[in-house]
Formats: structure tokens, C-alpha cells, sequence
């Protein structure tokens, strides 16, 4: 079996996301707090929210910490690669969960519209912004290449955003006793996050189903393998992603000629330069074969 592995990738430390997660336990316990004295729906939601991100940000803490651990074993010879997708989907999930129960309690606040008090839910917001803000700012490179990292960042984006929209809401009623914003902004919120995980969502299950990366097209995959010197046939190819960096493929390649292990090797060289180059595949399993009674078709029904 031919086999090539590249981990050409970046290393995050996480001390970014640890910083964050403290803040947010900080910003979760002054907003519970405030919105029950405030009778703000709005900064209640906020602080549910930025609950979720607590657990969320502890759980892709930890998944980034097993990632960078040389885990694998004769057990588990992956190691723990793929704890950050699992944490990427568990936080776009909640997310969402969150986004759709926040849009079902605004919906009945329109309904039982009362005097909040604003001055509070302002300060709050304000903290909210600021320390949000601050999180986002350091993980923003790490999101740029990271799927994990893109997760959590994408929540204290949200944070900050939903901050900056209780404080336009404390504003308003604060002068303008326009209470009935409360509920408006709340499900606006509630919109966004639904809108900005969704992506996440279905990219991160995508990789656990081990549906083929979208930017690979497995036919331009067999017709540039077929012109490799000696190929005659390439089939029974399966690829996966085992995690947002790192890309595996497999297949049988059948020979013209009877060949020698070491021109089998050759050949191996060759198709694994052109994979890595043009698709961006680090990994890579071939079987040889000649004149073997099998199937032919590039997908095999296993």
C-alpha cells in the first residue's frame, strides 16, 4: 500500500480561548443577575447565551487541548482528531437551540410589554461589549484557520453583537420608553444565530458523515490520476476529511503491465505529489492491481 502523509498545519495554543472563557463565566453571572433586577428579557437572553458559550468554549478548550496531545494508539490510532469537529457541531447546535427558544420568548413578550429598567440593562451591555469584544479580537486569526476555533469565535461574535443590540434597546427605552424594543431586538438575536451557525452546522456533520471536501470533484481526481505514466484504471476510491485540515483518499489503481514493487512505488511518488498539489490531499492509500476480477466504477456500493 502507497501511502503519504503530510502535517503541514498550524499548531494553536488556546491560552486565547481560555482568557475568553473566563471572561464570559464574568460577563454570564453580572447579566443573570442584571436582567432578573431589570426584568430585561433581552439581557436575560444575553446571559443565557453567553452561558452556553461558557460550556461551548469549555468544550472546544478541551478538544483543542486533545488535539495537540500525541494520543494515538493500536486502539485509537487517530488519536483524538476529530474532538474539535464534535465540538464544532455540538456548539452550532446549541446555537441554534438557543436562537430558536429565544425567538419563541420574544414572540410572547410582544404580548406582555412591561416598564424595564434601563440604566442597568445599559452598564451591562456595555461590559458585554467590551469584554466580548476583547475575546473576539484574539481569536480572530485563530478562527481564520481553524474550524473548532471558527466555532467559538463565531459565538463571542455573536456575544458582543447581541450586546450592542441590548444596549441599543436599553437606550431607547431609557429615553424614549419604547419597551416593546426588548422583545424586537431579542428576536432579531435569536434570527442571527440561527442564520451564522447553520453553515457550521452542516460543514462540521458533513466531516462526520465522511462526505468527500466540497472543493474536490472526484472526477477531475480520476481523469489527472489516469494520466499518470502506467495507470489504466483508478477505482474503488473513497475520500474524507478527518478533520478542517486534513484530508484522506483511498482507491485501487490498476496497472497496463505486471510491474515490480519498486515501480509500483514510483508510480505511488508520482500520484501523490499530483494529489497533494492539486486537491490539497495529505494522505493517501493506493492498492495495486492487474487484471483482477473486480469492479471498475470510481464509487463501489461496499
Amino acid at each position: 500500500m502507497g501511502q503519504n502523509h503530510s502535517h503541514d498545519h498550524p499548531t494553536l495554543t488556546g491560552k486565547n480561548l481560555l482568557f475568553s472563557i473566563i471572561l464570559n463565566i464574568v460577563i454570564t453571572v453580572a447579566q443573570i443577575i442584571g436582567g432578573i433586577i431589570s426584568g430585561s428579557l433581552a439581557l436575560i437572553s444575553d446571559a443565557v447565551h453567553n452561558f452556553s458559550d461558557v460550556v461551548s468554549l469549555i468544550i472546544s478548550y478541551v478538544a483543542n487541548l486533545l488535539t495537540r496531545k500525541k494520543l494515538q494508539t493500536l486502539e485509537y490510532t487517530f488519536g483524538y482528531k476529530r474532538a474539535e469537529i464534535i465540538a464544532a457541531f455540538f456548539n452550532a447546535a446549541t446555537l441554534i437551540v438557543i436562537g430558536v427558544f429565544l425567538g419563541y420568548e420574544a414572540i410572547k413578550r410582544f404580548s406582555e410589554v412591561h416598564e424595564i429598567q434601563s440604566g442597568l440593562v445599559i452598564w451591562l451591555a456595555i461590559l458585554g461589549i467590551a469584554a466580548n469584544g476583547l475575546s473576539v479580537l484574539l481569536l480572530k486569526n485563530d478562527a481564520k484557520r481553524n474550524m473548532n476555533m471558527k466555532s467559538a469565535y463565531l459565538h463571542l461574535l455573536s456575544d458582543m453583537l447581541t450586546s450592542v443590540a441590548v444596549l441599543i434597546g436599553g437606550l431607547l427605552m431609557k429615553f424614549y420608553q419604547i419597551y416593546w424594543i426588548d422583545a424586537l431586538l431579542t428576536l432579531i438575536i435569536s434570527v442571527y444565530l440561527i442564520f451564522m451557525s447553520w453553515r457550521i452546522l452542516v460543514d462540521s456533520l458533513k466531516i462526520l458523515m465522511l462526505f468527500a471536501p466540497s472543493h474536490i470533484k472526484i472526477k477531475e481526481v480520476v481523469d489527472e490520476v489516469q494520466k499518470v505514466s502506467g495507470v489504466k484504471n483508478i477505482h474503488h476510491i473513497h475520500i474524507w476529511q478527518l478533520n478542517d485540515h486534513e484530508c484522506h483518499f483511498e482507491a485501487h489503481l490498476e496497472f497496463e503491465n505486471d510491474i515490480k514493487l519498486s515501480e509500483f512505488d514510483l508510480v505511488c511518488e508520482a500520484v501523490e505529489k499530483l494529489l497533494m498539489e492539486k486537491f490539497h490531499i495529505q494522505h493517501c492509500n493506493l492498492q495495486p492491481e492487474f487484471r483482477r476480477n473486480d469492479l471498475k466504477e470510481i464509487i463501489i456500493q461496499d
